[in-house]
């Protein structure tokens, strides 16, 4: 467990910030960038779990703890220092995710238009968590091509957009209030 005694530490006065592996590297770097919107979802995660049922609460608990694992992950370099040990997602956190997606799917009516975000409270902060996730996973895509990373990292971000989705559907009275794209309404 982490323990934190001091908030402030002064050491990111400068534009810079210290990864896992202790290197020094400016706070604007990609890898910052990657695992500083996984807190920008997890976020928005929170929010939405101000207004899901427990079922749905049960699940973004642990994927709020996941996501402080992936940001672990993305924060410690493959080929750093510390690279031995680190903390890693894993193909069993990305199969959990697959799961609940199937189980909720199965309870919805096929989609037969884009969806909107909107609906319930739960599902507007989802859609918005939703996007935030898609954008950490362009930001580590990005930083996949040029450095190594976790392929899990990828592959989890990628589901996790998915079940979000998925969620908000649910949380839409099982895709009722979902509102619905209409191409060229307002022409």
């Amino acid at each position: 467990m982490v323990r934190l005694t001091r908030i402030y530490t002064r050491g990111g006065d400068a534009g810079e910030t210290s990864l896992g592996d202790g290197s020094r590297v400016p706070k604007h770097a990609l890898r910052v960038a990657a695992y500083g919107t996984l807190d920008e979802a997890n976020a928005a995660i929170g929010i939405a779990r101000l207004h899901a049922d427990a079922a749905a609460d049960k699940m973004l608990d642990r994927i709020q703890n996941d996501l402080f694992d992936l940001g672990a992950d993305l924060c410690t370099p493959e080929d750093g220092r510390r690279a031995d040990g680190a903390l890693r997602v894993v193909a069993a956190q990305v199969e959990r995710l697959e799961r609940e997606i199937d189980a909720m799917n199965t309870q919805l009516q096929p989609l037969a238009s884009f969806i909107l975000p909107g609906g319930t409270p739960a599902a507007a902060c989802l859609h918005l968590a939703r996007a935030i996730t898609r954008r950490a996973e362009r930001l580590v895509s990005e930083l996949a091509a040029a450095e190594p990373v976790n392929p899990e990292a990828l592959k989890y971000l990628n589901r996790l957009s998915d079940h979000l989705f998925v969620l908000g559907r649910r949380l839409n009275d099982n895709g009722a209030c979902d509102v619905l794209w209409r191409p060229g309404a307002n022409r």
